[in-house]
């Protein structure tokens, strides 16, 4: 068949099962927007900014188990990408980004709108393509989506240069890959699962660490069926949330740098450490020397790099977490683990997370939507105070409902990502809970959100700060406040209504539940503009490079005043 390479890219995508994408058009990239129109069933989502394009498909893949595309023109277009490629890389997010490049003459002549995008995107992508023919469009597309999905996904980026676009070629799209670095192994190692279970067996007090890759894997039920039978507290990374639904009487939520208390002191007191899907960094460990100093540990991991490479391991178990913890489920044998349970929940009480409920927390109001929700919404953050807030207070009872950059920290993905969250889902409830800092990093959104009729509803913890750089200079840096503060947000009920979109400003707690209840009233986008004591700080706070026992938690602030 003989087709434009245009016209191959967008049969590439329906072979991909890719009905849905994000993007920006501009002159290197256009040849393919206007060969669109020939492809209904490829929707196009419209963005304000490239950036925010990557953060919706980054999104809308966490959600609905698909590969994520975003498009973009050459140049600032497809280095606005950078960010979201990074943010998908360190979150391991299948993701196919495709950009526009000049046509293939004047590539390294600095034209018009020219940059080395394969070179800017190497460290932040899983592999990287520039096609210089149009007979390997077909190749490359099938090579791309392949490795964003097999073994530890990742984004992976496209450039095609605008001739190479024009060009026409015969079209083939091949069946299979063979690419031999990207062949993951599913056989299980039926000796290291023996010593897995021998361990298990004689721990004493262990603890299960659920990370990301449990979720991408689909490994929940194999997750809950290993802690049950060995009675096994269930201790998820940040990522990792949702992993083990909160209610569940074994799940203990979040460790290390803002987990609660009780599970940094667990960990000191565990003598077996069973990593799932988690790489152990810096911030659920603190200082490494000092992390688990009594445990052994098992570490499940489908990428071998992730193996030793911050603890030591005792036993590792190389491939998919739910083929694994099947496996081990198998293999290990039913126990009770009373003794160590009731220390736990002795932990529990003597460090329990507190509410203030005397004034409008920012705490109060993340309980009160997960109340009010019953745990069932898809919830979107950006990253900063308000993201530990909701890792702490939402009860999620949903698996893949928690999205949030954790890897890199990107500010401003609580807007396009609750975008492509909606997009992935438009039958479940989607709320973004943003900080005022990181929404207006994004918010050029709302007018894609109205456009396209997405029924996305946002809390907004409005204290008119950087909150975790304003609690780092005052924890850390003697109280003096650089740059921290803001004194002049917008009036943001007045900046929705610009949009077309139903506000709400609340500043009294006993406004919080009506007000939530009002916005899931609406089928359309809502905001609720909440503003929230501007002194609050999320503790406990682990010292960057400290031991997670040298955590800074209410009570002892509290007996320093």
């Amino acid at each position: 068949m003989q087709l434009t390479g245009a016209q191959m890219i967008c049969e590439s995508l329906i072979h991909e099962n890719v009905d849905l994408m994000f993007g920006l058009p501009g002159g290197a990239i256009l040849p393919f927007y206007q060969t669109l129109p020939e492809y209904p069933q490829l929707r196009h989502i419209l963005v304000r900014h490239e950036q925010n394009a990557g953060h919706a498909a980054d999104a809308y893949a966490r959600v609905s188990g698909k590969v994520g595309v975003a498009v973009a023109t050459s140049g600032p277009g497809a280095t606005n990408l950078v960010t979201p490629l990074a943010t998908a890389m360190m979150d391991s997010v299948p993701m196919v980004a495709i950009t526009g490049q000049v046509p293939r003459a004047a590539i390294g002549r600095d034209a018009f709108q020219e940059t080395d995008t394969t070179g800017i995107t190497v460290p932040v992508t899983k592999h990287n393509y520039l096609v210089m023919h149009v007979n390997d469009i077909p190749n490359v597309m099938k090579e791309a989506f392949h490795v964003a999905r097999s073994g530890r996904p990742g984004p992976v980026l496209i450039d095609v240069p605008r001739d190479v676009l024009t060009d026409e070629g015969i079209f083939h799209y091949p069946e299979t890959v063979n690419l031999r670095s990207f062949k993951i192994s599913t056989n299980v190692n039926a000796q290291m699962i023996k010593r897995a279970a021998r361990l298990i067996k004689d721990a004493e007090r262990p603890l299960l660490l659920v990370g990301h890759g449990a979720s991408i894997s689909g490994a929940f039920t194999e997750v809950k069926l290993v802690a049950e039978k060995a009675q096994i507290p269930v201790i998820s990374t940040l990522l990792g949330i949702g992993a083990l639904h909160s209610d569940h009487p074994l799940n203990m939520g979040m460790p290390g740098m803002h987990g609660p208390a009780y599970n940094n002191w667990a960990i000191e007191r565990a003598d077996l450490v069973i990593g799932v899907g988690m790489r152990f960094d810096d911030r659920v460990t603190g200082r490494i020397s000092t992390f688990a100093p009594n445990a052994k540990v098992i570490h499940i991991d489908i990428d071998p790099a992730e193996i030793g490479k911050n603890v030591r391991v005792t036993v590792p178990l190389l491939g998919d977490a739910k083929i694994i913890m099947d496996a081990l489920a198998s293999e290990i044998e039913a126990k009770s683990n009373s003794l160590w349970l009731d220390e736990i929940e002795t932990l529990k009480a003597e460090h329990p997370l507190s509410i203030n409920s005397d004034y409008l927390s920012p705490q109060y109001v993340i309980k009160a939507l997960s109340d009010i929700t019953s745990g069932d919404a898809i919830v979107v953050t950006g990253v900063g105070q308000h993201q530990m807030w909701a890792a702490q207070h939402y009860a999620f009872n949903q698996p893949n409902s928690w999205i949030t950059s954790g890897g890199l920290g990107t500010m401003g993905f609580e807007v396009p990502g609750a975008m492509g969250a909606a997009l992935a889902k438009p039958d479940r409830q989607v709320w973004s809970i943003a900080g005022d800092g990181g929404f207006q990093m994004t918010m050029s959104e709302l007018a894609t959100i109205v456009e396209n009729n997405i029924s996305v509803k946002f809390a907004i913890l409005n204290n008119n700060n950087l909150g975790l750089v304003r609690q780092l200079q005052d924890l850390f840096y003697g109280g003096l406040r650089v740059a921290s503060s803001y004194s002049g947000n917008p009036n943001f009920v007045k900046l929705a209504e610009a949009y077309g979109i139903w506000a709400k400003k609340i500043e009294n707690q006993s406004e919080v539940i009506p007000a939530l209840r009002e916005a899931m009233s609406f089928e359309g986008p809502a905001i609720l503009d909440f503003h929230v004591n501007a002194e609050e700080n999320v503790y406990p706070h682990v010292p960057a490079g400290e031991s997670v026992l040298e955590m800074i938690d209410l009570s002892s602030v509290k007996g320093e005043q």
